[in-house]
C-alpha cells in the first residue's frame, strides 16, 4: 500500500478499508508517513468525512499504535471506568469523580490532559499539589489504581503515540475541528487505558469547545457510536458551559474547591449535580448500580461517610503528594499575593456570560497557556464567580481575582467586566444544566 493512494481515495470520497487505515496509522506512529501526507489526509477527512466503520478503524489503529493497558491480571474485583470532558472553565469534576466512583467499587485509571486556550487542564491542577507526580511509570500507575481505586495522571509516550503526532499536524493545518478526527483522538487515548466503561461529558455553550449545541450533539453521537463499536460501553451527557461550572477557575483555587466538596463543604449545586450525574452514569455502565437513583444513593453515602475524600487523600499520597493533604490542603496549596474583588460597573442581574472570555482572563493572569510550552502560575485565578441569574451590586462582586500583581489584577478585572452582561431585570430563564443523554450508537 502507498500513503498517497490512501490519501487519493479519501480525497475522492471513496471509503477506506480497515487495512488501509491501519497501514496509515502505523505510518504516522513510525514516521514512515510524512507530515505533508498526514496533513493531506487530515484535510481530505475534514472535507469528505468518515463513515462509522472508518471512524472505528481509525480509533482502534491509533489505540494500537502503542501500549494498551490490561487489568485482568491484577484481579481488581470491579469494573475499569473513566470519564472524559471536552473541557471548559471551572470544570473541576474529575478531581471529585474519580475518588467517588472508586469509593463505590469502580477502578478509575484516568489519563488526563493539560489546559490549552481558555480551557483548564486537570493535570495543571494536580501540579499545584507539592510532590504530586503526574507522569509516573506505567507500573506505578497500575499499582496505585489497584491499591487506591483511582489514579489521575498524564498521557505517557507509550500510549497512543500516533495521536500525538497526528494532532500536532492537525493543529497547524486547520483540521482540528473535524468530528471524525476529534473522535479518534479522544478515544484512542481513553481506549488505550483498557477501559470497560466510559462516561463522556460534552459541553455546550459560550465556554464549550464545539461552537453550537448541534455540533456538541454530533460529536457526542460520534463518540458513543465509535466507542461502543470498539468494545467499550459508553454513554454521553451534553452539559451546559454557558457559565463556569465551579465557583472558581484556576489551578490551586480549583483544587481547594474540589477538596472542600469532598469534605462536605460544597455550596455549588450546579457542580454537585453534574458530578453526580456523571458518576451515576459511570456506575451504571460498570454494573455497579441498577438505576440512577441507586447510583446516587451509593455516591451520596461515599461522600457523607468520608470514603470518597479518603480515596482522594490516598491517591495524592501514593503519587508523591503530602500524606496529610486532605487535612492541611490550605497549608500546601500556593496563594497569590493579590486577592481583590471585581464589581460590575452597574448594578443588576447577570443575564449572559462570555465563558470563554472568563477563561481567557485566567490565562491572562498566568493560569493557562496560549502555547503548549508556556509555564503556569498555579496561584492565580478567580473565586466566588457570580453565576447566571444572580444580582451584582455593591455587596456582591462578579468574582475575586487572585493575581501576581496590581497590574495583572487590573487587566483581569477589565476582562471579567467585559465578559458579563448585566440587566435591570433577571433573565426569563436559565439554560438547562444537562441538555440530553446519548446512550445508543447512531
Amino acid at each position: 500500500m502507498l500513503p498517497q493512494e490512501i490519501i487519493r481515495k479519501k480525497r475522492d470520497g471513496i471509503e477506506l478499508s480497515g487495512e488501509e487505515i491501519a497501514f496509515f496509522a502505523r505510518g504516522i506512529a513510525d514516521d514512515s508517513v510524512s507530515e505533508g501526507q498526514i496533513g493531506a489526509f487530515a484535510m481530505a477527512v475534514y472535507f469528505r468525512g468518515m463513515t462509522m466503520p472508518e471512524r472505528i478503524a481509525l480509533t482502534e489503529a491509533m489505540r494500537d499504535s502503542g501500549d494498551v493497558l490490561e487489568w485482568k491480571s491484577l484481579d481488581l474485583g470491579g469494573p475499569v471506568l473513566d470519564k472524559h470532558s471536552t473541557g471548559g472553565v471551572g470544570d473541576v469534576v474529575s478531581l471529585m469523580l474519580g475518588p467517588m466512583v472508586a469509593a463505590c467499587g469502580g477502578y478509575v485509571p484516568m489519563i488526563s490532559g493539560r489546559g490549552l486556550g481558555h480551557t483548564g487542564g486537570t493535570l495543571d491542577k494536580f501540579d499545584a499539589i507539592p510532590g504530586y507526580e503526574t507522569a509516573p511509570t506505567i507500573e506505578r500507575f497500575r499499582e496505585v489504581v489497584r491499591e487506591v481505586g483511582v489514579a489521575i495522571i498524564g498521557q505517557t509516550a507509550r500510549l497512543a503515540p500516533a495521536d500525538r503526532r497526528f494532532y500536532a499536524v492537525r493543529d497547524v493545518t486547520a483540521t482540528v475541528e473535524s468530528i471524525p478526527l476529534i473522535t479518534a483522538s479522544i478515544l484512542s487515548k481513553k481506549l488505550a487505558a483498557g477501559l470497560e466503561g466510559l462516561a463522556m461529558d460534552v459541553k455546550a455553550g459560550s465556554g464549550a469547545f464545539m461552537p453550537t449545541l448541534e455540533k456538541s450533539v454530533e460529536l457526542a453521537e460520534s463518540i458513543v457510536a465509535v466507542a461502543n463499536g470498539a468494545g467499550c460501553r459508553t454513554a454521553a451527557l451534553i452539559t451546559d458551559m454557558s457559565q463556569p461550572l465551579a465557583s472558581s477557575a484556576g489551578n490551586a483555587v480549583e483544587v481547594r474547591e474540589a477538596v472542600r466538596y469532598l469534605r462536605g463543604e460544597n455550596d455549588n449545586e450546579r457542580l454537585h449535580e453534574v458530578t453526580m450525574a456523571l458518576c451515576a452514569q459511570m456506575l451504571g455502565l460498570g454494573g455497579l448500580a441498577e438505576s440512577d437513583e441507586a447510583a446516587r444513593a451509593k455516591l451520596q453515602k461515599a461522600l457523607d461517610s468520608g470514603e470518597a475524600a479518603e480515596r482522594f487523600g490516598k491517591m495524592v499520597a501514593a503519587l508523591g503528594g503530602p500524606a496529610d493533604f486532605l487535612e492541611r490542603f490550605d497549608d500546601y496549596l500556593p496563594e497569590a499575593p493579590v486577592v481583590r474583588p471585581v464589581y460590575a460597573q452597574e448594578e443588576g442581574y447577570v443575564v449572559a456570560i462570555d465563558t470563554r472570555a472568563v477563561g481567557m482572563a485566567v490565562v491572562a493572569l498566568g493560569g493557562g497557556r496560549v502555547r503548549p510550552q508556556d509555564t503556569i502560575d498555579y496561584t492565580v485565578g478567580l473565586t466566588d464567580i457570580l453565576p447566571l441569574g444572580e444580582r451584582a451590586d455593591a455587596h456582591r462582586p462578579l468574582a475575586y481575582v487572585h493575581a501576581r500583581s496590581d497590574a495583572d489584577y487590573d487587566e483581569a478585572a477589565r476582562r471579567l467586566r467585559d465578559a458579563y452582561s448585566i440587566s435591570k431585570t433577571p433573565p426569563a430563564s436559565l439554560p438547562p444544566l444537562i441538555y440530553t443523554r446519548i446512550e445508543e450508537a447512531i
